[in-house]
């Protein structure tokens, strides 16, 4: 690893920022895939009631809670001469692809059995990304520490994220048609393999791009509960760590619910993939403004105007009758380019959360701060999907049947105002982070004189 001083405060090249963030594209051909599709995958196809699916989202993250701070902890400790983070972006790609070739696929197996191997495939999916995800969130936070650069490069990310989002939603449902020729299940099986050697390959190049500059103190010794301790004082992350998992459900809840949304209350399946199209597209140039918009309005003030707009637009959207498709479209877009800036936002500030753990104890654990992050938004979006299959289980949905009016009651809720809800209640939470301006850059100069003076 790089360990010049004067790289600390670097300013990244547009190549670095464009390799680090293409990464993401490959991830998103995952995680977009589960929170879009993965849920009518397993009521629809798979053959799952919808109680019994939401209950396996929420028990898995049980597994999560333990998987992510240990591969925070293995991560920080991992030293390797292409650094701590990058390795692993070549180790865990095509594994990853296993896991989630498997988790798609549907056996020919009945009643128990089933429901162990959708529990089984699914928690070891979620441990690869797990494996996968941590250190490449935490390589954000040791590249530079310049906090606007920060959020320029976690902008590229995001905009290359909501670009595989919007490829994953314009695209998977006709590419399992192709590829399955008839046969659902056979499409979803050969749709994330080839997913899944593509993000494979997109990861090589994000390990071959990018570049570690900060290291933890020279002195430094802490073992992995000395990390977590130092979290649950540090008061910037915790704030963050709760609005991820927020925010995370508003999100999670809009793109879960928009195949049950347009199949069985708008009766207009054709419109799906374009509606979620539009979304990514949206996404994509809100997190490309994100640059723009914080030279001009501190970040936790635009979380909360953004946000605001998010859940006020969400609740208006419920009264948009079902034949108004435009003006379905219009809210989506516009909820969507709010809800753009979100991640590059949060996610620079989880990397400046690390900075103020080094500020305040003389000790850094990067990955140990991402992957606490990475299982709150993990949970936020398990949370979310158990949320929406309880809902409709509750209101009496049947897969592949018309619903009755208790049922399309609860998909239009899950839809609009229940997204809206969680948006509004993010409002309240961003007004408790206080990293930010003068304290910020005091913290950045004070660690870089500490960084001259130990000759790191």
């Amino acid at each position: 690893m790089n360990n010049n001083n004067e790289n600390r405060l670097s300013r990244l090249k547009v190549t670095e920022k464009i390799g680090y963030g293409f990464g993401d594209l490959g991830f998103n051909l995952y995680w977009t895939t589960i929170s879009s599709f993965l849920a009518a995958f397993y009521t629809d196809v798979f053959g799952l009631q919808a109680g019994v699916a939401a209950t396996m989202f929420l028990v898995t993250k049980l597994v999560d809670a333990f998987t992510d701070p240990i591969m925070g902890a293995i991560a920080d400790r991992t030293r390797t001469r292409f650094g701590k983070f990058r390795p692993y972006l070549l180790w865990a790609g095509l594994p990853m692809a296993g896991a989630a070739v498997l988790t798609f696929s549907t056996p020919e197996v009945e009643g128990t059995a089933k429901i162990v191997y959708a529990y089984a495939t699914y928690t070891f999916m979620m441990l690869m990304y797990t494996v996968l995800s941590t250190p490449y969130s935490a390589l954000s936070g040791v590249m530079t520490a310049q906090s606007q650069e920060r959020t320029d490069l976690v902008s590229f990310r995001f905009i290359a994220a909501f670009t595989g989002m919007t490829i994953v939603n314009a695209f998977t449902l006709d590419l399992v048609d192709i590829l399955g020729a008839g046969d659902e299940a056979k499409g979803w099986q050969l749709t994330m393999l080839c997913y899944g050697l593509t993000a494979s390959l997109i990861f090589v190049v994000s390990f071959a791009t990018t570049k570690e500059r900060i290291s933890p103190p020279p002195s430094q010794k802490t073992n992995p509960i000395d990390d977590i301790k130092d979290l649950t004082k540090n008061k910037p992350w915790i704030v963050l760590f709760c609005l991820a998992l927020i925010i995370m459900m508003t999100i999670t809840l809009r793109g879960g619910s928009s195949f049950y949304y347009f199949k069985y209350f708008v009766e207009r399946e054709d419109l799906i993939s374009t509606y979620l199209l539009w979304q990514g597209l949206a996404y994509a140039v809100g997190a490309a403004s994100t640059p723009i918009l914080t030279r001009f309005i501190e970040k936790t003030k635009l979380l909360m105007i953004l946000m605001s707009i998010v859940g006020t637009l969400s609740i208006a959207f419920f009264f948009v009758p079902k034949d108004a498709i435009w003006l379905m479209f219009t809210f989506n877009i516009l909820i969507s380019l709010a809800l753009g800036p979100k991640s590059p936002l949060t996610w620079s500030m989880y990397a400046d959360t690390a900075d103020y753990t080094e500020w305040q104890t003389g000790r850094r654990a990067t990955a140990m701060t991402f992957s606490a992050a990475t299982f709150s938004q993990k949970l936020g979006s398990a949370v979310g999907s158990a949320g929406m299959l309880w809902l409709l289980s509750i209101m009496g949905y049947v897969a592949n049947q018309a619903q009755n009016n208790a049922s399309q009651t609860g998909i239009i809720i899950t839809q609009t105002i229940a997204p809206g809800i969680f948006a509004l209640i993010a409002v309240i939470f961003i007004r408790f982070y206080d990293l930010s301006g003068n304290k910020l850059k005091t913290i950045q100069e004070e660690l870089k004189i500490r960084s001259d003076k130990n000759g790191q």
